[in-house]
């Protein structure tokens, strides 16, 4: 494993948050792979791999597949070393390797399919990322990303204390060389890298009293995934801590609200590699 410097992870990297991932995945699996199908690709890269829990989706649902896994963090990797090699069936199928998506250690055209997911928002340079996935994929290859788009967020009842908590989550990210918006940018950004038959595809979370089990299940998901980066927002005092108690409140009672509304928009885009 190569020794690198780590961007700062607005959730942090404790169990807990490791344990908030694999349920954030089993939350969005059916959303995010409606329309992927890895079935003809031998060999894909899972860029920002982290604890695995995306990685165990590929692996279940296309059983012909060999995922390759980079992430920068040690504590990730090893948590997915764990994790993957519980699972029967996926034995030989995997590697892990720690390096930067910026700078990938791997020859030209090692590659057949490239998945990125939550990943290009933590990142300072997500074009260079996504040139150096292109300089290692094969002729004909896919490249499949989800990304963000925090602007799209929409909770009711009105949550004054929510608004403001989301305000700072997003400012964090962005001053820390993130970008919470780049899911609509991603269009522009593999075109602007050589990428062709660009294609995107906004996937959207609505939950109102037509659903009201879906809804209450987002909004936990919602509350986990904003609650974890509450010990970070505070140390660097982007917000204060009576804002966290006040927004968890609200959560809470938006939960329990038999007319709420969730509402969250992200994008898919997927191209391919000419040459």
């Amino acid at each position: 494993m190569t020794k690198t410097t780590e961007f700062p992870y607005l959730h942090g990297f404790s169990e807990t948050e490791q344990k908030r991932l694999r349920a954030q995945a089993e939350f969005a699996e059916f959303t995010i792979f409606q329309n992927i199908n890895f079935s003809n690709t031998k060999k894909i890269i899972e860029v920002g791999c982290g604890v695995g829990a995306q990685t165990e989706i590929l692996l279940r649902r296309f059983p012909k597949l060999h995922v390759t896994g980079i992430d920068l963090n040690t504590k990730q990797l090893e948590a997915a070393e764990k994790f993957i090699g519980s699972i029967a069936g996926a034995k030989g199928r995997y590697d892990f390797h720690q390096m930067s998506g910026d700078n990938l250690l791997f020859d030209a055209q090692t590659f057949d399919g490239a998945y990125l997911c939550w990943i290009l928002e933590h990142v300072p340079n997500p074009a260079q990322v996504l040139s150096e996935v292109r300089r290692v994929l094969r002729p004909g290859s896919e490249i499949i990303i989800t990304e963000v788009m925090n602007s799209s967020f929409f909770l009711e009842p009105y949550s004054p204390h929510v608004w403001k908590y989301w305000m700072a989550f997003n400012d964090y990210q962005h001053s820390h060389a993130g970008d919470p918006f780049i899911g609509a940018k991603l269009g522009n950004l593999l075109t602007s890298v050589g990428y062709h038959q660009v294609k995107t595809e906004v996937k959207t979370w609505h939950f109102d009293n037509r659903q009201p089990s879906l809804r209450k299940q987002a909004i936990h998901f919602w509350t986990d995934l904003l609650l974890s980066a509450a010990k970070q927002l505070v140390a660097e005092k982007y917000i204060d801590q009576e804002t966290v108690d006040k927004a968890k409140e609200e959560l809470d009672r938006v939960a329990n609200d038999p007319n709420a509304v969730f509402l969250y928009s992200f994008m898919q885009a997927r191209a391919q590699v000419y040459f």
